[in-house]
């Protein structure tokens, strides 16, 4: 079985584990209270059979002894009433869905893509708050939970986005915000309930002696303080009437320009069968492959036009399309690469002077011609040394990274094997805010390969059999922390993706990045004139 083939088995097997969420006994008890399941919730506010792209999967995962699956929260993009939306559905499988540091992470993210895409947002509310013995994670800080209202806030005056809450549970204390700085709140009969403090808090602070749906229930709040707007009886009615909500929501696609449906061709399947790709990568990271043959398993007709081929080889730029979509596509190519007469070979993945320029100078052009980007980082650093520092490298880096951070463009991110060094920095690494960033279970990210580490730290002492303990605990170290799972944990990229899928889904977020024609940088970009639509 091929490494890529076996990576993704593990893979596919946590993602099932992770999918579950508190487990089965606590899925009955969401039953036995008239309530579906978070991802049950998100199944049926989706149209049947569209691509559901979720967002953090693996974040958490790994911490706080299992007990955080996707911190408790399910976020991603998918289609409601024919159009892209992101939804975030509290998962009160997992510790009633409250809040851990990494909820909140989630849920920024989630904001962050429909401010960036300017699509609508479904929060599916159901939550018990703050998770209090983490609350210092939580709670203050920049990035911090006040940050999710700061966010509604923009969105609502600034940018409107469509914000649609549907008060699904408890949504207690600070977490009532949320859907209070939406545009709308549905409300379920016999089990919603939405207030600054609960029952025994009120008893507590007031004296007062209340029950949870006088205090704060559906009925309440869509009858009595006017707080809510709709009321369901239950959760299919409430799902179906958000999506008829969007249904009706102003939207019109942007007209396809005589230029623009000129230069994007016709779908066309790929060259090759996706699933070839587990063959195509070699068993260790390390070994050379084709990727060229990689590319004919992703574009449409496995087609690129190249744009300067015999220029930089290390460096593969060109044009393609993804189901029908033009790409502006930049790719590191593998292997030992003849070098011009008298000069010698280069390194593939490795980012040289000429190489940093001919991709610079692409990227610009891209951005001019509104073409969207695409990146396939299989990338080990820039070069050093003597050569390489009287080549200008320094000064060709930074018109690299300038080049790819100003792009105003959508950028995407395929991470298939190594993302390291300040070449995964110019290869759109998520400090840039590149649109999505994926990777294969393939992926591995960080400052440098473990064996590189252990000679930065030990040098020739790496061989002295007193270190050799801690030689190995330094690789060992590196290779967990090398792992795509790892960095899918802490949210370094937005979901590990299957080789099979990867071009149903670059496709589907190819789709979601041109709702906005408008410049694609940061978390959102305001109107030229704030408060204009």
């Amino acid at each position: 079985m091929s490494r890529l083939k076996t990576l993704t088995a593990e893979y596919r097997e946590l993602r099932a584990r992770l999918e579950q969420g508190g487990g089965p006994e606590r899925v009955r008890r969401q039953h036995e209270q008239g309530k579906l399941t978070a991802r049950e919730r998100v199944t049926k506010l989706l149209d049947p059979g569209g691509t559901w792209f979720e967002l953090g999967l693996l974040v958490a995962h790994d911490q706080y002894d299992g007990q955080a699956p996707a911190a408790g929260v399910v976020t991603g993009l998918g289609p409601v009433a024919g159009r892209p939306a992101v939804v975030v559905a509290n998962d009160a499988t997992v510790k009633a869905g409250s809040w851990w540091p990494e909820t909140i992470k989630k849920i920024l993210r989630a904001q962050e893509v429909a401010m960036r895409q300017r699509i609508p947002i479904v929060y599916l509310v159901d939550s018990a708050g703050v998770n209090l013995p983490y609350q210092e994670g939580v709670f203050p800080g920049q990035y911090g939970a006040a940050r999710i209202f700061y966010y509604n806030s923009i969105m609502r005056r600034y940018l409107r986005v469509p914000q649609i809450a549907a008060v699904m549970g408890p949504c207690i204390a600070g977490g009532a915000y949320l859907p209070a700085l939406s545009d709308v709140i549905f409300m379920v009969e016999g089990t919603s309930f939405m207030g600054l403090g609960g029952p025994n808090l009120v008893k507590g602070a007031t004296g007062q002696t209340v029950d949870a749906e006088t205090l704060g229930g559906a009925r309440t709040h869509t009858a009595v303080s006017g707080v809510g707007h709709y009321r369901a009886k239950d959760d299919q009615e409430c799902l179906e009437r958000i999506r008829e909500y969007v249904a009706r929501l102003p939207y019109a696609p942007r007209p396809t320009t005589v230029r623009e449906s000129l230069r994007t061709p016709p779908v066309v399947k790929p060259k090759r069968n996706p699933k070839d790709l587990y063959e195509l990568l070699p068993a260790d990271h390390r070994m050379s492959y084709d990727v060229g043959a990689v590319l004919e398993c992703l574009l449409d007709g496995g087609r690129v036009d190249p744009f300067q081929p015999d220029l930089a080889p290390e460096m593969i730029c060109g044009h393609g399309a993804i189901a029908g979509r033009a790409v502006a596509l930049i790719a590191n190519s593998r292997g030992v690469i003849k070098g011009k007469q008298g000069a010698s070979p280069k390194i593939g993945g490795i980012i040289y002077t000429e190489s940093a320029e001919k991709v610079a100078y692409f990227i610009e052009n891209a951005d001019r011609e509104r073409i969207p980007l695409l990146f396939l980082q299989d990338v080990s650093g820039f070069m050093v040394g003597t050569e390489a520092e009287h080549s200008g490298i320094i000064r060709a880096g930074a018109r690299f990274v300038e080049a790819m951070a100003t792009a105003t463009v959508p950028k995407l991110v395929l991470t298939v094997n190594h993302a390291s060094g300040a070449g995964y920095y110019a290869m759109a690494g998520q400090g840039f805010d590149p649109d999505f960033v994926v990777s294969w279970p393939t992926g591995r990210m960080g400052v440098m390969e473990g064996e590189s580490a252990v000679q930065a730290v030990f040098g020739a002492a790496a061989a002295d059999s007193g270190n050799a303990a801690a030689v190995e605990a330094m690789r060992t170290d590196y290779e967990h922390q090398l792992d795509a799972r790892f960095a899918g944990a802490r949210g370094f990229v937005d979901a590990i993706i299957a080789p099979e899928e990867t071009r149903d889904t670059l496709a589907f977020l190819l789709e979601v990045t041109s709702q906005f024609p408008g410049p694609h940088l940061g978390a959102f970009v305001l109107p030229p004139v704030l408060g204009d639509p």
